[in-house]
């Protein structure tokens, strides 16, 4: 567990948590990130942004996304999940993605890892020429000033790096419990103890 000292320490050292993950504690009351990981893809004296890693859209395909823009595709869209990226700006498209990473106002995540919600990318996608590896959601999470490191304060969120193999290789429904493990955190553990947000 991180230490209430810790937090401190690194909140005057002006530590940011960009390319972490964060992982949902179980007493997590928010519906929209209970059980989640989101990447955090900036972080800085403003606030946090982030994308949620393991929450597949029930109702939005590729093809829609594809249509909507007027973008023509070859890849099959049906291969290419939609995630539900948190509950803001929630009509924006988010993809997080591996290398290259010359796109349009792409953000440099990590040395190996961006994130851009530019048409070009999507572009590329469509036509398979896109990253290797690389998430689209729908929507984003947002903290202001000062907010993600209370509720990291506060029991809502454990994090650990960002791990590429769980992002963009692992079964969603099994991202929450591996990010965990990769903390050396027992699941059925922390379970039982209930968190605030």
């Amino acid at each position: 567990m991180i230490s209430d000292t810790y937090i401190r320490m690194n909140i005057e050292r002006k530590t940011y948590l960009k390319g972490q993950f964060f992982v949902a504690m179980p007493g997590m009351p928010d519906p929209n990130f209970a059980k989640s990981v989101s990447c955090i893809c900036e972080h800085n004296k403003m606030g946090a942004v982030g994308v949620v890693i393991n929450r597949l859209s029930d109702s939005l395909t590729a093809e829609d996304i594809f249509e909507e823009l007027n973008i023509n595709f070859t890849v099959d869209p049906e291969s290419i999940p939609i995630y539900v990226g948190g509950p803001v700006h929630i009509d924006e498209i988010f993809v997080i993605h591996g290398s290259p990473f010359g796109w349009d106002a792409c953000l440099q995540i990590t040395p190996t890892l961006g994130m851009t919600n530019t048409i070009d990318i999507i572009e590329a996608i469509a036509k398979g020429k896109g990253p290797e590896q690389y998430l689209i959601a729908l929507g984003c999470a947002g903290w202001g000033p000062g907010q993600i490191e209370a509720e990291i304060i506060d029991n809502a969120w454990l994090n650990c790096p960002a791990v590429e193999e769980i992002m963009f290789k692992m079964p969603v429904e099994e991202r929450w419990e591996a990010t965990l493990k990769t903390i050396g955190v027992t699941p059925a553990v922390i379970s039982r103890v209930a968190g605030s947000a």
